[in-house]
């Protein structure tokens, strides 16, 4: 006589950059299927209500690096951990793609020690959600053949060779996580002779209802955006497909004011209040 044994498996999953229609079908169906899901902040709170069944766990691990309050690494490891070894289907829900600036390789670790079985499912990542919903192409004929993905929390992660080489690359260099020390990210590549004509751009809450887009030069960006506080989460593009972004833009920046996603308060996540509105041109 057989039985039908349920087994384990954890699957990892990118959520997109907000708009809850851009997840993929894939990830819908892990979803769909899950006894337990462990979700970061920046996932759409759409996704979990279209998609997840009602007597799905669904677990907050957020982080919010820039208010010194996040989930430890080492307990959503332990979470995924213990909930497989109740033979439940876990899903690791992570904003925007997983394999870009995501815990993913401890993660990974931590199954694959514990002989967990488990699946990658990717996501369109923060940089090419905010690229297209902002009409600038990473790259372009003419404009930028190679782009970079980095991220800006001390000027130490990169040596001064490579800082040099940054600022005279006409590569488009995409910064993820890194708002808090824009201005300071600025005042290195200014130091370094960046071009002063280069754009920079800042996209809020990209794909979101609540996107705005702020660009400027080096040379004006003190004056026209050097004292602004950018909403979270923010990324930051800088090169010469800046441009293109006036020319192309199909989405006018929202009169809305709030924040698009759950904030992180005392270790758990915060509903936030806002409807949930159509997106248009």
């Amino acid at each position: 006589m057989k039985t039908n044994i349920k087994s384990p498996k954890v699957y990892l999953i990118g959520a997109g950059p907000g708009n809850p229609e851009l997840i993929t079908v894939k990830a819908v169906k892990a979803i769909s299927e899950a006894d337990v899901i462990l979700c970061d902040r920046l996932v759409s709170p759409e996704i979990l209500e279209t998609y997840a069944n009602d007597n799905t766990e669904v677990i907050y691990v957020g982080k919010e690096c820039s208010k010194n309050t996040s989930t430890p690494q080492s307990h959503i490891n332990t979470l995924m951990v213990e909930y497989a070894r109740q033979n439940k289907t876990i899903v690791r829900l992570k904003g925007g793609d997983v394999s870009i600036f995501s815990n993913i390789l401890d993660e990974l670790q931590a199954l694959k020690h514990n002989h967990i079985p488990y699946e990658i499912i990717p996501g369109i990542t923060a940089a090419l959600g905010a690229a297209a919903f902002a009409a600038m192409p990473l790259t372009a004929r003419g404009y930028s053949t190679s782009v970079r993905f980095l991220t800006y929390y001390k000027s130490e992660i990169l040596d001064e060779d490579y800082w040099k080489e940054l600022a005279a690359t006409g590569d488009t260099l995409v910064f993820y996580m890194s708002k808090g020390n824009l201005t300071a990210l600025v005042e290195k590549f200014n130091e370094l002779g960046i071009s002063g004509d280069k754009k920079i751009a800042v996209i809020e809450q990209a794909t979101t209802p609540y996107q705005k887009v702020y660009t400027a030069s080096f040379d004006d960006f003190n004056t026209r955006l050097g004292n602004k506080n950018f909403a979270s989460p923010s990324l930051v593009v800088i090169g010469r497909v800046v441009n293109l972004h006036e020319e192309f833009s199909w989405l006018e920046n929202t009169e809305q004011e709030g924040l698009y996603f759950k904030s992180v308060e005392n270790g758990s996540l915060i509903p936030t209040t806002q409807n949930f509105f159509e997106y248009a041109v």
